[in-house]
């Protein structure tokens, strides 16, 4: 056997093999089962697994900025007007949430944690400063005071308003945005202090919230599921809330929005406990975008979130009392804020009835500034979040989670390795592709040696016809089809033959 017989036939051996092999793994889906497997074995709240340390101290930089709604007109208002409000802000700090006392439950498939905040001021991201800026605003206090007032005597309503008056209290108050954020000492809550010493004297909408947490959180830990990987078990030992009417609102689902399980669906729904808000939500797929070149699904809310019970009938145990509901858009969570008549929607009433919109001049709802949504990454949930949880309009707030450009660089890394590994058996068989091309000239160059003259030029022919047809195989779908790609494989060919017949 001749040297060059040799050389086609393990020519041919090792491109068999290669096409087989790589072909083989390729249907059999042999390395993205492998990865995902590994994925969901490494991705556990488990002591020792990589993602404990940054699950326990967040890398990414975190901010909440503060928005605030001053209202121009009051007198308008309060003569029966349409108030007249202006968004000034951000008034931007800089949130530390690190996972304390950590404490294993049932063989470690458990994690209690509490997460206390802390807030500091970024005065370079602000629009002002919060200890100098002031802002009017509904007197909250006078609100909830007058609220509490509606189930007494008609002969004692006016008494209590005219007392408030006499102390200087009004339904508008002007504070500074440091007062208004983080609390003062509330002249109508001072006295009512005075004879229920239960009723704290101080109002702020994070009083109290600055190094504090909001209770004890169990978590799964993923070890027996990777779907439960940081999913909510119980709340301050609840498995389930009693605010709401309805056994469904009163469910603690999801977790609590800083993680989720790897391998995430376009299909799935991810759901978060937001304590802040009294209740789960859930958010849906939007669309395909990239953060820092990362590739990542964006989730939002949808509409049946906070529609009316008319159009999801499932948020009537939202209304409390029962039955007794408001319109689309918004959410009354007095129940779990000692009683404090205050609502929430999206920012300007985003998604909310227009109704709530044209009761007030400034608001601009739209999409693009105040849609609340999560970027995930859906091999590893890694995200980015601008959200935006604010009936008066008093503030509104927008956290942001930011994944770090260390942390963006190593996430790259890891998703180019996971793709290289996992096309693996397209390397391979693109590899065997080429030998075959290499074996199909090798054939055609042993004929044409073997061949009398008068037969080259046939040879020559056949061989680059089937180089031609080869070639063909590997064009897009749409370049040709049948017959006009018979005829380009010939006229190929007789190109290829022609140099060797003259």
């Amino acid at each position: 056997m001749t040297r060059r017989s040799c050389t086609i036939y393990a020519t041919g051996i090792v491109c068999a093999h290669l096409l087989i092999v790589g072909i083989a793994l390729l249907v059999a889906q042999v390395f993205p089962t492998f990865i995902y497997n590994r994925l969901k074995k490494e991705m556990t709240l488990a002591e020792g697994s990589r993602v404990l340390d940054a699950w326990k101290n967040p890398p990414s930089d975190v901010f909440m900025q503060y928005f605030f709604f001053n209202v121009s007109n009051p007198e308008v208002f309060l003569a029966g007007g349409k108030a007249a409000v202006t968004q000034i802000g951000p008034y931007t700090y800089k949130e530390y949430r690190p996972r304390e006392n950590l404490t294993y439950l049932e063989n470690g498939t458990k994690l209690s944690a509490l997460n206390p905040k802390s807030f500091v001021f970024v005065p370079e991201m602000s629009a002002g400063d919060p200890e100098v800026d002031r802002v009017r605003t509904i007197n909250i206090p006078f609100v909830a005071v007058m609220n509490e007032m509606s189930s007494y005597s008609f002969f004692i309503r006016p008494l209590v308003s005219l007392w408030m008056n006499s102390i200087g209290v009004d339904l508008f108050t002007t504070r500074t945005v440091h007062e208004m954020l983080w609390g003062f000492k509330d002249p109508l809550l001072s006295r009512i202090h005075t004879l229920k010493p239960d009723v704290d004297e101080y109002f702020g909408f994070m009083y109290k919230k600055n190094g504090s947490h909001e209770g004890e959180f169990v978590f799964l830990t993923g070890e027996e599921n990777y779907m439960d990987f940081g999913r909510i078990d119980t709340w301050n030992g609840l498995r389930k809330m009693t605010w709401w009417s309805s056994n469904q609102s009163n469910m603690i689902n999801g977790t609590d929005g800083s993680a989720f399980h790897p391998l995430l669906s376009k299909d799935e729904l991810l759901y978060i406990f937001a304590a802040d808000l009294c209740r789960s939500i859930h958010l849906a797929y939007v669309e395909d975008v990239e953060v820092q070149g990362i590739p990542a699904y964006r989730f939002a809310p949808p509409l049946d979130v906070l529609a009316s019970p008319e159009d999801n009938p499932a948020n009537a145990g939202f209304c409390v009392p029962a039955g007794k509901c408001l319109s689309a858009g918004v959410l009354k969570v007095s129940v779990c804020r000692q009683g404090a008549p205050i609502v929430v929607s999206f920012p300007h009433f985003y998604q909310a009835d227009q109704k709530y919109v044209n009761a007030f001049e400034g608001l601009t709802p739209n999409k693009d500034d105040h849609e609340t949504y999560l970027d995930l990454n859906p091999v590893w949930s890694v995200y980015r979040v601008p959200s935006e949880p604010s009936c008066f309009c008093t503030y509104r707030y927008c956290l942001t989670f930011v994944i770090d450009e260390d942390s963006a660089a190593n996430m790259r890394n890891l998703l180019l390795i996971i793709t290289l590994v996992s096309n693996l058996p397209l390397f391979i068989v693109g590899f065997g592709a080429i030998l075959l091309l290499v074996l199909v000239i090798l054939i055609c160059r042993s004929r044409q040696k073997k061949v009398s003259p008068q037969l080259n030029v046939q040879s020559s022919l056949s061989c680059y016809s089937l180089l031609g047809y080869w070639f063909l195989a590997f064009l897009p779908y749409k370049v040709c089809s049948g017959v006009n790609c018979m005829g380009l494989a010939v006229i190929l060919g007789k190109r290829g033959a022609l140099p060797n017949s003259i």
